[in-house]
């Protein structure tokens, strides 16, 4: 137990006897001190209001005298006239400092403020056809459940969605969207607005005032398209890099997949390697939106200069070429998986880790999780989709030019003997099936029966541009490659600037 030293005083007087304790018992009473309150504010209301009546002055005293000013604000025909011109005539041109102050005498600047709305116009009150109420759409709702919280009939309902082609829209209402809505004296719907996307619109109103009939129309806007340039230096990985220099995650992406075919950017990057390119930014009401298309791009890897010029022919076809018109797609995609690294590479004098032995190692192991997806290297037709205990699950496909592609240890098989593929699609997913140490994808490249290295061998190149598009082609890769060069100087100057 903790004691406590301090004791109180109770027997001590803390204050001395004072006046307001001398007092009669009636002045202390609180019905006294109410009225003394009372009386003390109704005498000064009533000296107030009685200084702030001009008419209780003395006229003879000059000292107190209050001239009106006359009235010379306007109000004619939606013009407004602060000051009346002959008055400001008047003054002292300059504003210059009179004898009886110690400032200059004020600016006056006439004011008028043109208007097209007439008198009646201006008395009348805000439209409230321009105030739209709102309706968020929840989980499971619909139009009908929408329209009953509103207070509209099933009715309404019918004749909206059934109306045209523009309001069957409205049967695919998802949570989170907005319904605006107007109703008319009669508490019937008048005017309706619902946002399809950032472009589209769509608007059902009244074809008359309090009309039965409806009308509907979706409203387009058009997205504008301005040209951004950005550039970088790596330093580590593409992304981090990316990332720094201002790029979006789609964007550096997209700068990967066009030159994915010619660098490697897991294995072949290097630091003080550099990335530039011109892409698009959409915009919508002057608020930027999103990024749109790389429209050229360069890469120096390890010194060497790799461009890509995107390119619409006359077929409306879209692709990348370097600027002198090659494809930067090429026949084969240089690795098929996502991969986080190589754990095993291309040997013809490797010892086997399980057998124990020197065998061959004819492919390269990507190791990565089990799952990941596995694409075809490029078009060709499934040769063998099967098991072995020692490749597991596996595919083969035979492409042109006498090429065969191998994908061996999979977890799932997607594609069937016979079936054609497309470069990029699919076959199956990553696993560790057959005589493996742990999760990767054995992937082999036989060209006429030999096998060669897939990350050294040379790919055949897709189908350059036409001859028929190569000189539009070459005008445009011109003006492209000029602006980005143009680009660069003035960013690498303002940077010697600094």
């Amino acid at each position: 137990m903790i004691k406590h030293d301090y004791q109180p005083q109770n027997n001590k007087r803390l204050f001395k006897p004072t006046l307001l304790s001398r007092l009669p018992a009636w002045a202390t009473h609180p019905f006294m001190i109410i009225s003394m309150a009372a009386l003390t504010m109704l005498l000064a209301i009533f000296l107030s209001s009685d200084a702030q009546n001009p008419d209780t002055l003395n006229p003879s005293d000059e000292s107190l005298t209050i001239t009106q000013p006359q009235e010379t604000n306007t109000f004619t025909q939606g013009q407004i006239s602060l000051l009346d011109k002959g008055e400001a005539d008047d003054r002292n041109e300059f504003n210059e400092p009179t004898e009886d102050s110690n400032y200059s005498a004020p600016i006056e600047i006439p004011l008028e403020i043109s208007s097209n709305l007439t008198n009646e116009s201006i008395l009348k009150p805000f439209d409230t056809l321009d105030q739209w109420q709102l309706e968020s759409v929840k989980k499971g709702d619909n139009l009908s459940l929408i329209f009953k919280r509103i207070g509209l009939s099933p009715q309404m309902v019918h004749k909206i969605i059934t109306l045209d082609e523009n309001t069957k829209k409205l049967k695919h209402l998802r949570p989170g969207e907005i319904i605006h809505y107007q109703l008319d004296e009669k508490k019937q719907l008048s005017n309706l607005k619902y946002i399809i996307d950032l472009q589209n619109i769509l608007y059902v109103s009244q074809e008359t005032p309090s009309s039965d009939n409806y009308k509907s129309e979706i409203i387009n806007k058009s997205i504008e398209l301005r040209t951004a340039y950005v550039s970088g230096t790596i330093t580590d990985s593409l992304y981090m890099s990316g990332k720094r220099a201002g790029l979006t995650d789609t964007l550096v992406i997209n700068l990967a997949n066009i030159f994915a075919w010619d660098i490697d950017f897991i294995l072949d990057i290097r630091t003080n390697d550099s990335f530039s390119l011109l892409y698009e930014e959409q915009y919508l009401d002057g608020e930027k939106i999103g990024d749109g298309n790389i429209i050229a791009a360069e890469f120096i890897n390890r010194g060497e200069v790799f461009r890509a010029i995107r390119y619409t022919d006359s077929k409306e076809n879209t692709n990348y070429f370097s600027n002198d018109g090659l494809s930067m797609r090429k026949a084969f995609l240089r690795a098929p998986v996502n991969f986080r690294y190589i754990s095993d590479s291309f040997n013809p004098r490797r010892f086997h880790p399980v057998q124990k032995r020197i065998k061959p190692h004819r492919g390269i192991d990507y190791a990565a999780p089990v799952g990941t997806p596995i694409m075809a290297a490029g078009d060709g037709k499934v040769i063998a989709s099967g098991y072995n205990k020692y490749n597991g699950k596996y595919v083969f496909i035979q492409h042109g030019n006498n090429i065969v592609t191998k994908y061996l240890h999979l977890s799932k098989r997607l594609v069937s003997k016979g079936k054609r593929v497309k470069q990029g699609q699919t076959i199956g997913k990553l696993g560790r099936t057959g005589m493996v140490t742990g999760p990767h994808l054995h992937y082999e490249f036989v060209v006429n029966g030999v096998h060669r290295n897939p990350r050294t061998v040379k790919l055949p190149k897709a189908e350059p541009i036409s001859k028929k598009e190569k000189p539009n082609f070459l005008i445009a890769s011109r003006a492209l490659i000029n602006q980005l060069e143009a680009r660069k100087n003035i960013q690498s100057n303002s940077q010697v600037a600094k």
